[in-house]
């Protein structure tokens, strides 16, 4: 197991600051709050009841939103992953995987907040070459703007690269939040 910098009272700290600003929220993230409370380390990516994520929303000038194909899951979705033992803070970590995945340098973002815009618990499907089973992930969404265009792509995880208007945000409440956010 590697002992990351991000720690579970760094991951209780963010996600009861976003449930104060966000009380509508508490019912969904329940059980994430359960696992924290439980002593669960969400920062081991083998725990597999949830482990914690970093995801980047970046807007260009022009206010659309960077998506990215992800190679294993074959869908379009906003830059994001696991955390490393290189991240100090959850911030930190969706910035380097924005970085990471996109080419984009880190130079070249600003951070238009430093609390998650949003938290998404979603489902990832079993992935037998790595030999995980079903599991959820916890993402923490921070937003982030660019001026920069799209450089070398982690083609390891990314296949392409678009940007698309911010409407194409599948998730209402996230699509609602960066409309507000980038007002």
């Amino acid at each position: 197991m590697i002992n990351l910098p991000i720690t579970t009272d760094h991951i209780h700290t963010t996600l009861t600051a976003y449930l104060d600003e966000h009380p509508e929220e508490k019912p969904g993230l329940a059980a994430v709050l359960d696992l924290v409370d439980s002593g669960a380390d969400l920062t081991a990516r083998s725990e597999f009841r949830g482990h914690a994520t970093a995801g980047a929303i970046l807007a260009g000038p022009d206010g659309r939103i960077l998506h990215v194909h992800h190679l294993a899951l074959d869908k379009w979705l906003l830059p994001g992953g696991h955390l490393e033992g290189v991240d100090d803070a959850l911030l930190e970590a969706a910035l380097r995987e924005l970085t990471e995945e996109t080419g984009i340098p880190a130079d070249a973002v600003t951070t238009v907040t430093h609390r998650p815009v949003h938290i998404d618990v979603h489902p990832i499907p079993a992935n037998d070459a790595k030999g995980e089973p079903d599991h959820q992930h916890i993402d923490f969404r921070f937003l982030f703007r660019t001026t920069a265009d799209i450089g070398q792509l982690q083609a390891e995880e990314v296949t392409g690269a678009a940007w698309r208007d911010a409407d194409a945000i599948g998730d209402r409440t996230l699509r609602q939040r960066v409309a507000q956010a980038l007002r």
